[in-house]
């Protein structure tokens, strides 16, 4: 496991490229029967990925959390960005396709990721944060996500048509703190989530997937009026610190997934920021 600290925005003004990418990128989570994890000390969020190809997947505690089992004061959801798999929990198997994800509540002992088919391997994208309640796991397909959660906004006209898919948070799937779910942008659309914002009271990961080879998406980080970039490729993550803006624009389109954790589960409990602004 991957420890990152927190870093204070009066230190990130002087980051130069490689010091940015160093404390907030997170490349090469997915490498065949591993499962990667990178702990980060904003909020507590681990981030990890399982892709198992020729056997199984054991999720194990690690030293760093000091528990007797990953989940022991931890709940975790999962989207599948890979083929065909399982999710077991305590002996109970539960079947992903891709696009499916998963809450599994504080408490659950014995968690093994499978693929189906190891020519097309699962990828199972996950964040888990401090949970002091134990809730029901859940199987999430996005057939499953009420129309309410299932948001369409902007449009082709500012490069910012997208539909928000809202995995687990309340009213859809409870949790202690997680919440997440999968922004998918339409062809001919680059840009998430601007006007940008930040939300004081919580930390956020994107993981951008579903970005061609030949194309790039610009993630923009630091407070408002100091504004910065990173230049991002498919299948990498990046943290966002509260006091950060989170926002992107792409050569093509892509799709990415978001988890937040924090004081609260307020989805539109959102700092915005005018345009006129930004720096």
């Amino acid at each position: 496991m991957e420890l990152r600290t927190a870093a204070s925005p009066r230190d990130v003004k002087t980051y130069d490229t490689s010091r940015l990418r160093e404390e907030f990128l997170i490349q090469d989570l997915f490498e065949a029967d591993q499962i990667k994890t990178v702990y980060s000390h904003v909020d507590r969020m681990i981030v990890g990925a399982a892709v198992p190809v020729t056997k199984p997947l054991v999720l194990t505690a690690g030293e760093e959390i000091r528990a007797e089992y990953f989940l022991q004061r931890r709940e975790m959801g999962i989207i599948n960005i890979g083929g065909k798999g399982t999710v077991t929990v305590d002996g109970k198997v539960y079947d992903l396709d891709y696009k499916d994800g998963m809450y599994i509540g504080m408490g659950a002992k014995d968690i093994v990721f499978a693929s189906a088919d190891k020519s097309r391997p699962s990828r199972f994208y996950f964040n888990s944060t401090p949970a002091h309640k134990s809730y029901p796991t859940v199987l999430i397909t996005l057939d499953s996500i009420k129309p309410e959660n299932k948001v369409e906004c902007g449009s082709l006209e500012d490069s910012n048509h997208r539909v928000i898919n809202k995995y687990i948070l309340p009213g859809q799937v409870e949790s202690c703190q997680l919440v997440m779910g999968m922004t998918a942008l339409k062809p001919g659309s680059v840009w998430n989530t601007m006007p940008c914002h930040t939300h004081d009271r919580r930390m956020e990961v994107y993981l951008y997937f579903e970005v061609p080879d030949d194309a790039v998406v610009f993630h923009y980080i630091g407070e408002p009026n100091e504004t910065r970039h990173l230049v991002m490729r498919n299948e990498e993550a990046v943290i966002s610190p509260s006091w950060s803006i989170h926002s992107a624009s792409g050569t093509h389109s892509y799709t990415f997934i978001w988890g937040m954790a924090g004081e609260n589960q307020a989805f539109d409990d959102m700092d915005a920021v005018e345009m006129k602004d930004l720096r």
